[in-house]
């Protein structure tokens, strides 16, 4: 009886302890799917990502990798509870891909995501007044690549206002640069990229408050500008400026495609 009475204490105590080794018969080992639908927005010296939040029940987060190249080896930068992140290390002029992986409660990570996006961060402004050239021309134009109002005539600046006798304002710019008028926009961002064709022959644009311009400079950068306000004498714009020479990106979401990816360290950071 005595023996039993052993067997009896012993038997659950081993029991117990194969269970809690393999974390029982019901502990979750499967991952999450890869997380779908990003978009990322171009922002000034960051970079702001977005997707569709994973459905499964035991979501805990999301990590998020980045690389220099398409096909390069992604690199840990962060992590969210939220379907969204903003990489806040981003440095303008600087093309970054990024892909989105999804953990659960229990730790088990998804493959990276099957969509890559890439952006382009870029410099912006707000509220920036200039005024008529011929009643102030010391502050009659922009320098996009300075972020600074300027003389409407100097080697540098890219755009300049100029108010005709009919007292119509009108964007101008050199006969080295472009400008386009893109219409009526709620807001800056609605204008993704520079266009491919359709610059305006003459080199001016009449100016008209909520269109935004779209600007080639003579040193082959692009900027858009929105009209927030028109004056007698002046007028208020905000504006973006893509630092990287010839890239057309304004406020980008660019997605491509991979089926395999390197994954690197959780320490990295690819490009910087």
């Amino acid at each position: 009886m005595k023996r039993l009475v052993t067997l009896s204490i012993v038997l659950p105590i081993l029991l117990l302890s194969a269970c809690d080794e393999g974390h029982g018969p019901d502990y979750d080992v499967v991952p999450p799917l890869p997380p779908v639908g990003i978009t990322s927005t171009s922002l000034d010296r960051a970079v702001e990502l977005r997707w569709i939040e994973n459905q499964e029940g035991d979501i805990a987060g999301y990590n998020v990798y980045v690389s220099s190249s398409y096909r390069g080896r992604y690199d840990l930068i962060g992590n969210t509870r939220t379907a969204s992140f903003v990489d806040l290390d981003a440095v303008n002029g600087v093309t970054y891909y990024y892909a989105v992986a999804a953990y659960d409660i229990n730790g088990n990570e998804s493959d990276l995501s099957r969509d890559v996006v890439y952006d382009t961060p870029r410099p912006e402004g707000r509220n920036v007044v200039m005024t008529d050239r011929f009643r102030d021309p010391g502050r009659g134009g922009y320098d996009f690549s300075d972020y600074r109002i300027v003389h409407y005539d100097t080697d540098n600046t890219d755009l300049y206002l100029e108010i005709d006798t009919k007292n119509v304002p009108y964007f101008v710019v050199w006969d080295d640069g472009e400008i386009q008028d893109m219409g009526y926009t709620r807001n800056i961002d609605e204008i993704s990229a520079a266009p491919e064709a359709g610059w305006n022959p003459t080199k001016d644009a009449a100016i008209v408050r909520g269109h935004t311009y779209v600007v080639k400079t003579f040193d082959n950068h692009f900027a858009k500008v929105r009209v927030v306000d028109v004056g007698a004498t002046a007028i208020t714009f905000d504006w973006a400026y893509q630092t990287a020479t010839g890239n057309p990106e304004l406020f980008h979401r660019g997605k491509g495609s991979l089926s395999k990816r390197a994954r690197g360290s959780a320490s990295a950071r690819a490009g910087h």
